[in-house]
């Protein structure tokens, strides 16, 4: 992907995130995170994806 897909992709999360509301965000949130662990395929890329996405929070 691109930088026009990426930028693409976090407007369509954006809409999909205002669409459920606040409350919601962390069930669309987990979903996708399944959906697309699963069409990664492999556990521990995942496992360190998720590691990485955690690593600059709340810093």
């Amino acid at each position: 992907m691109n930088t026009d897909d990426i930028e693409a992709v976090y407007d369509h999360l954006a809409k999909s995130l205002d669409t459920v509301g606040v409350e919601n965000h962390p069930v669309l949130l987990a979903k996708l995170a399944l959906l697309l662990a699963r069409d990664v395929g492999d556990v521990e890329l995942v496992f360190s994806r998720i590691d990485e996405a955690k690593a600059n929070i709340g810093r």
